[in-house]
């Protein structure tokens, strides 16, 4: 699995109701891991012994969980609570149907895009465990550590430019509304036989449209201040 060598093929179940019964899980906690998950196994063990890399000062082996999953539309928290709940590095496998995504915590659930099974693999760089699992995180998360950063400063540098990039898109779709609506007064004002019929006070609040464009140019300011 996962393009890892045979010697790290596990195939060792974890039934849900050890895990509920271990943890001491709530009926709430138990209902929301049932409504996602439908069967947990572990699938490898990536260690000294199986693949000769060296363990590491925090990392002595990463396990290969496969996670069979109802739906896609999964909660991410119910997988998070998995890395959570179980002491171990871990390198999650979420399958559903004929199609897998990896999934890995660290300080947060980072995930890949849904593939084939076929294009599901990870390759195994480091000297250590540690940097093993550091390039892991790496390649699940498809993170471009720049020069200077550390793994951890850089998804946190991702974060906040994902959090920009999000709010440029919302700031754009506003400033598109507002064009919108100050083209339709403008041309409702353009229309003379519509501002002769229409009542005094509807003429004035479209005329006082015109001063959106105020708005317009502060939007687009603040678009090119975020980029």
């Amino acid at each position: 699995m996962l393009g890892l060598p045979k010697a790290t093929e596990l195939n060792k179940q974890l039934p849900k109701k050890a895990i509920y019964a271990k943890f001491q899980m709530n009926t709430a906690a138990k209902d929301r891991f049932d409504a996602d998950i439908s069967r947990i196994s572990i699938v490898g063990e990536i260690s000294p012994r199986t693949v000769g890399i060296a363990a590491g000062e925090s990392i002595a082996s990463i396990f290969v969980l496969l996670v069979s999953l109802k739906h896609k539309d999964f909660q991410a928290n119910t997988i998070a609570q998995i890395s959570k709940l179980i002491d171990q590095s871990m390198l999650l496998v979420l399958e559903h149907e004929h199609q897998r995504k990896l999934a890995i915590y660290h300080t947060k659930l980072i995930q890949t895009d849904w593939m084939s099974a076929e294009n599901c693999t990870v390759t195994l760089k480091g000297l250590d465990l540690d940097s093993v699992w550091e390039n892991l995180i790496v390649q699940v998360g498809g993170i471009t550590i720049q020069q200077g950063n550390t793994l951890d400063q850089q998804i946190v540098a991702d974060e906040k430019q994902a959090k920009l990039e999000k709010e440029i898109a919302r700031l754009s779709k506003d400033l598109k509304n507002v064009e919108s609506e100050i083209a339709r007064a403008q041309g409702k004002l353009n229309n003379q036989g519509f501002v002769a019929k229409a009542p005094k006070e509807l003429v004035k609040y479209l005329e006082s449209t015109n001063a959106k464009t105020e708005y317009t140019a502060d939007a687009e300011s603040i678009v090119e201040y975020v980029k």
